[in-house]
């Protein structure tokens, strides 16, 4: 199941680990298969070597457990309240780290581009740490979605206004672009106000935060406002 078009045709993906299995396991997911090499789980499962569990394991150390869950079938989409887009966030790092930062910022719906990476990447899903059971991701046409949506956008730019100085809503879409190129010519265009992070050091010599650091910060502007 490392491969997005295995997981599209089977409908499952992995969770690896004691705690992330458990997270999965007290939520609305759905268990396919438990393997472990203990007999820890209240749920049903087989039992296999640390062999074994090194031979299908995403990990190069793994953790007792691998399971394989259900993909649930898309939510639809609530029209209010602070909702993340993404343009095209390619690293699975990244997404794990922004799918965190939503359940902590409690940001309940996550809205990605096509382009952007698989939110059951074996690698993503291990980065979320249990997070991906608490925030509904559905993956748009983001253009579309921020054309038709009657929500203000609020884009993320280096030459944006201070988030710190900008009055943010309690409703609105924020949007986060891609790690290397930023917000895509198409979707900047569709954006009501720019914002960003202004560089406080005193040679301002950095050229750009990572796309997850620049989450954390903005979700604690609108949600500290």
């Amino acid at each position: 199941m490392s491969q997005k078009k295995n997981r599209l045709k089977a409908k499952l993906f992995v969770v690896e680990g004691i705690k992330g299995i458990n997270e999965f396991l007290d939520s609305h997911f759905e268990l396919q298969q438990l393997f472990t090499t203990q007999d820890i789980f209240e749920a049903e499962c087989e039992l296999i070597s640390d062999k074994d569990l090194l031979r299908i394991s995403n990990l190069k150390s793994p953790n007792t457990a691998i399971a394989l869950f259900k993909m649930p079938d898309p939510k639809p989409l609530v029209n209010k309240g602070l909702i993340l887009v993404l343009d095209d966030v390619r690293d699975p790092g990244n997404l794990g780290t922004i799918i965190r930062l939503c359940d902590w910022f409690g940001i309940s719906q996550l809205i990605c581009s096509q382009e952007t990476v698989d939110c059951y990447n074996p690698k993503v899903v291990q980065a979320t740490m249990g997070s991906l059971t608490r925030v509904q991701i559905n993956y748009l046409d983001i253009e579309e979605y921020i054309e038709n949506s009657t929500l203000p956008s609020y884009g993320t730019f280096m030459d944006g206004a201070s988030i710190y100085k900008t009055k943010l809503p309690s409703e609105g879409l924020i949007i986060m672009g891609n790690e290397a190129n930023g917000i895509s010519p198409s979707i900047e265009a569709l954006v009501d106000v720019r914002i960003g992070i202004p560089r406080f050091g005193n040679l301002k010599a950095t050229e750009s935060l990572n796309v997850a650091t620049a989450t954390a910060i903005v979700l604690s502007a609108f949600k500290g406002r």
